[in-house]
């Protein structure tokens, strides 16, 4: 529960507590000169000169702050008094993706269709102008009550223009980091587009491709392939299969190269027309998918290093919200026997009885 406090941090009037974490603690705020609710993330500065920290947090107003794009969480001031150092954002009232996907809400094809493309659409806009992310995941993504998709916490992200030491260091969340980035190698927007992929993948199976402890994980991102979305949720059109594959290549040459093209994919895949099993009149409907790029089905090779292991700094959700239900949707109505083929998010049913009349997507809800 949000925290009541009083006080005021440079010009800002406290509200209250959104979240504490181990540097620092973020609040909703006023500015009592325009009258405007905000959020302000601060640092402790005794915390956060201790190695770079600090450093960081700066980068992260930078970054954040040269961008202004409905999908991504606005940045409108950095500021510093003699204890702490703040960064006064956006108030953005929702939920986190990660919420979602932790209370077991079941997202339908079209809404993650949706909001993917909206994140999609903040990162071309990030990469355009020279901002690289590199923490993409569920815990930095709002949706608000309207559903609308915000990315937040920009605290690693890489400027193009910083002249900040990028090799050897190993920052993110491995779950979600690039082969590169796990590495310690420079990375470029690409390792948005992979980290997004895996995102993808989660929201349509509701796993994360690669699980287990640190070092196992880093060994499969680097080494393996994981099972295709279709094969772990019937509910997945296999159109998606060749999309995931391709943004988690272990080569950045053979991912899409902006996030305009790989949102181009996603909207191609949800489009896919539904075809017969061929030779067969009355079989189910499948979606016909091209088969993932070479580099996808093989493994990729390359030692796992050590040194790697000992510099990844895992951080944390970043997602400090004041969070808010969103409303319940009422189901669309079913689709009759007789209608045209279903959609490629219909479930695909086994094609041995008569196929029934498709179910509608299940509609997303507030647990």
């Amino acid at each position: 529960m949000p925290e009541d406090v009083t006080g005021t941090v440079g010009k800002y009037e406290l509200i209250r507590v959104l979240g504490r974490g181990a540097m620092g603690t973020v609040y909703e705020a006023r500015d009592p000169v325009i009258d405007r609710r905000v959020a302000i993330k601060t640092v402790r500065r005794a915390a956060a000169d201790e190695g770079e920290g600090l450093d960081r947090f700066l980068r992260e107003a930078q970054a954040a702050g040269r961008l202004s794009h409905p999908n991504i969480v606005g940045v409108f001031d950095y500021g510093e008094t003699d204890e702490v150092a703040y960064l006064v954002m956006e108030l953005v009232q929702g939920r986190t993706l990660k919420s979602i996907l932790d209370s077991g809400e079941i997202l339908p094809p079209t809404t993650i269709a949706r909001v993917m493309g909206e994140v999609l659409d903040g990162l071309g806009y990030s990469h355009r102008h020279g901002v690289v992310h590199r923490d993409i995941k569920p815990a930095n993504i709002i949706l608000t009550p309207e559903g609308q998709a915000k990315i937040a916490d920009f605290g690693i992200a890489r400027i193009e223009s910083s002249t900040a030491t990028q090799v050897g260091t190993v920052l993110g969340t491995p779950a979600y980091m690039s082969p590169e980035q796990l590495r310690g190698e420079t990375v470029d927007a690409r390792t948005d587009i992979y980290s997004a992929g895996v995102m993808l993948y989660q929201l349509l199976t509701g796993e994360r491709p690669f699980e287990g402890g640190l070092t196992v994980i880093l060994h499969r991102a680097l080494n393996e392939v994981p099972p295709k979305p279709s094969e772990l949720s019937v509910s997945v059109s296999p159109a998606f299969d060749a999309v995931v594959a391709r943004a988690m290549a272990k080569r950045p040459a053979e991912r899409y190269q902006t996030a305009e093209a790989f949102a181009e994919a996603i909207h191609a895949a949800m489009a896919a027309p539904l075809l017969p099993v061929e030779g067969e009149a009355d079989a189910t409907l499948v979606a016909r998918a091209a088969p993932p790029p070479p580099a996808a089905r093989k493994s990729a090779r390359g030692p796992l290093v050590a040194a790697a292991i000992a510099a990844v700094v895992v951080l944390g959700g970043g997602g400090a919200w004041y969070f808010l239900a969103q409303p319940r949707q009422p189901a669309p109505p079913p689709v009759p026997a007789a209608a045209p083929a279903a959609p490629v998010a219909a479930p695909v049913t086994p094609a041995s009885p008569p196929p029934a009349a498709p179910r509608a997507a299940p509609v997303t809800t507030q647990a």
